[in-house]
């Protein structure tokens, strides 16, 4: 359930803008959506497991934030992440 060291270095590398990035909004949402995506196999697993249901909605509030952000100042880095992310089908 949580992301090694390794896997978040992973995204970090394939979604960053520039050699020393770790906090871009590119790279929060892909971050953020790995935890998601990971939670919601969790929660199919336990359905009973509210505590964890509420962060992930807190999760998911926050990513729609963080791409509301992106949208507003790069559309182009906006499409391009969605598109390799796989969201808004």
């Amino acid at each position: 359930m949580m992301i090694t060291k390794e896997k978040k270095q992973e995204i970090i590398e394939k979604f960053k803008t520039h050699p020393t990035d770790t906090g871009s909004p590119e790279v929060q949402i892909a971050l953020l959506t790995f935890r998601i995506n990971d939670l919601n196999e969790h929660l199919k697993a336990h359905k009973k497991d509210h505590h964890s249901r509420r962060g992930l909605l807190k999760m998911v509030g926050q990513r729609r934030n963080f791409l509301t952000y992106l949208k507003d100042n790069n559309l182009d880095k906006y499409r391009s992440l969605i598109q390799e992310l796989g969201l808004r089908k």
